[in-house]
């Protein structure tokens, strides 16, 4: 049984918790939770599970795998740290990688520790056949994001439209993955790890949009290449309570998960 430990403990933090807990998540126990602020009186904790915001008290508890929720700045504060103490590292926050030093010297962490940087699929899907496609030579791969104004509160897209009196799909960026990982670190981490599976974030052609008329939170692929083409488009619910982030993310780190301790893996 290998031992979890999850940095954040926030919407999605929350989901993989009960993924893990319902057994969904593979033979995995979650040992320990790193949080920034106290938990409130409502939150249900996992059994037998250390929760504390003591960082040495988190790493030290011999965790095999750590997985990141908190965002650009805890990836960027505790990444290196989480592989030097002898674990893989599973990353969400995956436009903080859009740093060029940072992505270097997490991979040299890696290395040196002889563990894995993970990245899940989690709001999109394919990247397991961007990543074989790449192996040939690739002609395109571009990035269509679309979310409803509920999804864009609290970003810039605030500054580009009225998120209250929009009535029209509006483009709010049109450019690299590079730039559009770094302008929304908590919409479009999707652009960044289909810039990793593929060509590069310089390459990686991006557009988003906030678009009244879905509900859901859409993503379309477009690539072609030596291995042929593929166009898809995924839509995916998003919380209740946190409207930038899908249900499917918590899935995919679950799946994550399941394919390291499962004796069959499909789909990668």
């Amino acid at each position: 049984m290998l031992r979890v430990g999850i940095i954040g403990y926030g919407t999605l933090g929350k989901s993989i918790s009960k993924l893990i807990a319902s057994g969904k998540a593979g033979d995995v126990v979650l040992q320990a939770i790193l949080v920034r602020t106290p938990l409130g009186t409502y939150d249900k904790l996992p059994d037998q599970c250390t929760v504390t915001r003591n960082e040495e008290a988190f790493f030290n508890q011999d965790l095999d795998i750590i997985i990141e929720v908190a965002g650009h700045q805890a990836l960027q504060l505790y990444g290196e740290k989480a592989l030097s103490f002898g674990s893989h590292l599973v990353i969400l926050s995956v436009g903080a990688l859009a740093d060029r030093n940072f992505y270097e010297s997490l991979k040299t962490a890696a290395a040196n520790s002889k563990k894995q940087l993970i990245i899940p699929s989690a709001a999109i899907a394919g990247l397991d056949r961007i990543a074989a496609g790449v192996l040939g030579e690739i002609d395109e791969i571009k990035l269509i994001t679309r979310k409803p104004p509920k999804s864009w509160y609290g970003t810039i897209a605030e500054e580009k439209v009225n998120l209250e009196t929009i009535t029209h799909p509006v483009c709010i960026f049109d450019g690299n993955a590079r730039n559009a990982a770094t302008l929304f670190p908590q919409n479009v981490n999707v652009s960044a790890a289909l810039s990793l599976a593929g060509i590069g974030f310089e390459k990686t052609k991006v557009q988003v949009y906030v678009d009244p008329t879905i509900q859901m939170n859409t993503h379309t692929i477009v690539a072609k290449g030596y291995f042929g083409q593929m166009e898809t488009t995924i839509q995916n619910n998003p919380f209740q309570e946190n409207p930038k982030s899908s249900p499917i993310v918590a899935m995919s780190v679950a799946k994550v998960l399941q394919n390291l301790t499962s004796t069959v893996v499909i789909g990668v």
